[in-house]
């Protein structure tokens, strides 16, 4: 017994060792202005990104291109989703009317086209993703008694609301997070989103948004700002769930969990051990142990499937995109940063 807790130590330790010795670089750029929580990969290593106070556009080639949307009724809109279909870009601003921008990414200017608008006074848009080419989903806060989703199967032409119905009824106090447009997660047809607050729970889609089931997680909850703020997929099986309190950001109990049957049960990982809160997370390219999380508080690196992790770097940011295994976006205020892993 105590060789095999050596021999787990030493295991430990040379793994601390080799991720100590991968290197990492970073290149900064400025988007004065606005607070970036939505960024999204594009064709050749582009990194499309929407914000706050209207904000909107790409990093190709290093070099970056701004636009804004205009004032509505003299209030800036602010977006806090977007998403790609590989065909276009979309954007979804969070309050009313929620906005739904298609952009023509072959314009000069970016030309916008309004494909979606809800007037509600609750509407709050958290998050948005496409499935596949065809087919897509965003997700808000409760309008009534259930989340608000609204799904798309022609590309992101027109959209329509689900009935609460066809949805799972929420907790009084429970809704998701705008924090990194990562409250959704997606696996051939599967779809996953996650809500906090005073519940935290798992909704999952097998057929791509019709019908839903929700599940119990194990993760912090009760407060109004605890919970789920992200969620990412491996495969129909394998997934991890972050959060935490954003109110008290350094604890680490019940912030993180994983599950091996689709999203059906939750196991917390390196539970009261580093990281505390989380805003995004998101799997290397390729590889199920491999994993990537950010917030304010920093950045962390797990080999090992999320069981242990190291804090790689003290800068904080909101979310995260991989363009491949070696090469990380991520966004803040004010900031789009490209992180460059290297031997």
């Amino acid at each position: 017994m105590r060789s095999l807790k050596l021999l787990g130590i030493l295991f430990f330790v040379q793994w601390m060792l080799q991720a100590q010795q991968q290197t990492i670089s970073f290149k900064d750029f400025s988007v004065p202005g606005t607070s970036i929580r939505a960024i999204e990969t594009g064709k050749n290593n582009e990194i499309w990104f929407a914000g706050s106070n209207g904000k909107f556009g790409r990093i190709y080639k290093d070099i970056i291109e701004i636009d804004s949307v205009k004032k509505l009724n003299n209030k800036y809109i602010h977006f806090r989703s977007i998403a790609n279909n590989n065909k276009n870009i979309y954007i979804l601003s969070i309050e009313n009317p929620a906005l739904l921008y298609k952009i023509d990414v072959e314009s000069r200017h970016f030309k916008l086209t309004e494909v979606y608008k809800e007037d509600y006074p609750k509407v709050f848009y958290d998050s948005m993703k496409f499935l596949n080419t065809k087919y897509g989903i965003a997700v808000g806060d409760p309008t009534q008694n259930c989340l608000s989703v609204i799904l798309t199967e022609n590309g992101g032409k027109t959209w329509n609301k689900l009935n609460c119905k066809d949805l799972p009824e929420t907790d009084e106090g429970e809704a998701c997070f705008a924090a990194s447009n990562t409250n959704i997660a997606t696996y051939k047809n599967n779809v996953w989103m996650v809500t906090g607050g005073k519940r935290s729970r798992v909704f999952h889609s097998p057929d791509r948004g019709k019908t839903w089931k929700a599940y119990n997680t194990p993760m912090v909850q009760g407060g109004k700002m605890t919970g789920i703020f992200t969620v990412d997929f491996y495969d129909a099986n394998n997934g991890i769930i972050m959060g935490g309190n954003w109110e008290k950001k350094s604890d680490t109990h019940a912030t993180k969990a994983v599950t091996s049957d689709g999203g059906k049960t939750w196991r917390l990982i390196s539970n009261g051990t580093l990281p505390g809160y989380i805003s995004c997370v998101q799997y290397f390219p390729g590889s199920s142990k491999k994993i990537l999380a950010t917030s304010t508080e920093g950045i962390y690196l797990s080999e090992n499937s999320g069981n242990t992790w190291i804090k790689i770097s003290e800068r904080g940011f909101y979310t995260l995109r991989f363009s491949d295994k070696n090469t990380v976006w991520l966004a803040g205020n004010n900031l789009i940063t490209k992180l460059t892993f290297s031997n």
